[in-house]
């Protein structure tokens, strides 16, 4: 509120103050009915409110046509836009519009009174926007917005199935990393010899013109090990339906689901469509719903494919709720050789979007220190800031503070041989 005049703040923390909100409506119809207006040019309006006289109306509309209007064919639709949603309206009522009255005015005001007749091109730019949503429908109950921040626990079938519509349309983007590999590149921070003695033979072998390389970009890989027990059954299916379209989505993925046991699941995935890979993950999984041993599910996936997938500075991606049967100290230990093996090591749990979550699980106590981000998984928003983390990653690892191994009294030699040998970090 910092752009408003003393007068407007005096009546809006008066209680009668709606001049912010009418600025926002306005822009917005405006985009409704085809302007291209971006939040940026509101927020100039609004700071314009110091500089001119409001109980002048023509200096308010002279001042938003010009911050508005980006096209000289929209002055037409804009006079007639204005003089409607401020109609009969002097200064001093501007905070105090019938928001009610315009919703049910925005109808006619699409069709009949807002045809311009001096530019065709208007005209099927309206033609086209007639087809979209009212403006009523717009600021009524959005369904899509509150499916967005809906517990995935609490779908119905149908959200359900939009939910998972939803999912296949989200666009995911990996940080990409540095290869050692170079590429030509007019900006490049290498020489490349071989192609400045090349071009310049004709000079006579003086190196009068220089040519670059750069390190190749590269997308990372991306691992994701999700918890199928009966813990996590409320989520298991819609989280596997993430998978497929994550999977899917993006070139090098490795997918597997654990319970009591690791399955690879990447190749049932690519078949067909979500719920065909769906029934493929179903059978060829053998401990669906049944008890949690991470511990356990993690050695395998370090000691049979932890080389194979976790190379080129590779993202692991857990996604459980932290309830664990099985071994601690074996779980710990898995924990840390899986972070010293990954770029990034991610921990979505569907229970940290409820207020009162509190890590008090064993499972979920002792892997803490070596997840570098632990994140909710429970709607469909937490699922967008997953996609926002994993395209800003950046080149260098968090910071990681790992604490010594607690060693139980049965631990065999070689596994605490193994621990104490110095590990190689994949970049």
């Amino acid at each position: 509120m910092r752009g408003m005049t003393l007068q407007i703040e005096r009546e809006i923390r008066g209680g009668q103050g709606y001049l912010l909100r009418n600025i926002l409506l306005f822009g917005r119809m405006l985009r409704t009915l085809g302007m291209e207006v971006i939040p940026m040019q509101i927020i100039d309006l609004v700071e314009a409110l110091d500089h001119i006289n409001m109980r002048r109306r023509e200096d308010f509309k002279n001042t938003a046509r010009t911050i508005l209007v980006n096209q000289r064919e929209h002055l037409a639709l804009f006079d007639r836009a204005f003089d409607l949603f401020w109609q009969t309206r002097e200064a001093g009522d501007l905070a105090k519009l019938d928001l009610n009255q315009l919703l049910q005015q925005t109808p006619e005001l699409r069709q009949e009174e807002l045809v311009p007749t001096e530019s065709d091109d208007t005209a099927k730019g309206l033609e086209r926007e007639s087809e979209e949503p009212s403006l009523d429908e717009i600021f009524t109950y959005s369904e899509r917005e509150v499916l967005r921040r809906k517990d995935f626990s609490e779908l119905t079938e149908d959200e359900l199935a939009e939910v998972k519509r939803l999912m296949h349309e989200m666009v995911w983007e990996l940080e990409q990393r540095r290869t050692r590999r170079k590429i030509r590149s007019p900006r490049g921070s290498y020489l490349d010899m071989r192609r400045v003695f090349r071009q310049n033979l004709r000079y006579g072998g003086e190196p009068l013109k220089l040519a670059w390389r750069r390190r190749k970009q590269k997308r990372r890989p991306l691992v994701v090990i999700g918890d199928i027990s009966g813990s996590m059954e409320r989520y298991s299916r819609v989280l596997l339906q993430f998978i497929y379209a994550i999977t899917n989505g993006l070139e090098k993925v490795e997918a597997f689901v654990f319970s009591t046991r690791l399955t690879r699941i990447t190749r049932h995935l690519k078949q067909g469509d979500v719920d065909e890979a769906l029934d493929y993950v179903a059978d060829a999984v053998e401990d669906w719903a049944g008890g949690t041993r991470i511990g356990e599910a993690l050695k395998t996936f370090n000691y049979e494919w932890g080389r194979r997938v976790l190379g080129q500075g590779a993202i692991a991606i857990i996604i459980s709720d932290g309830w664990d049967r099985g071994d601690i100290e074996l779980l710990e230990r898995e924990m840390r050789r899986l972070q010293l093996s990954c770029h990034r090591l991610v921990w979505l749990n569907p229970l940290l979007g409820s207020v009162d979550y509190e890590p008090l699980t064993r499972g979920i106590q002792v892997a803490l220190p070596y997840i570098d981000d632990f994140m909710p998984v429970h709607n469909l928003a937490s699922l967008e800031q997953l996609g926002d983390l994993l395209e800003r990653l950046g080149e260098r690892r968090p910071v990681r503070r790992q604490r010594p191994l607690r060693f139980a009294e049965n631990t065999s030699p070689v596994d605490r041989l193994e621990d104490e040998l110095p590990q190689v970090q994949v970049e």
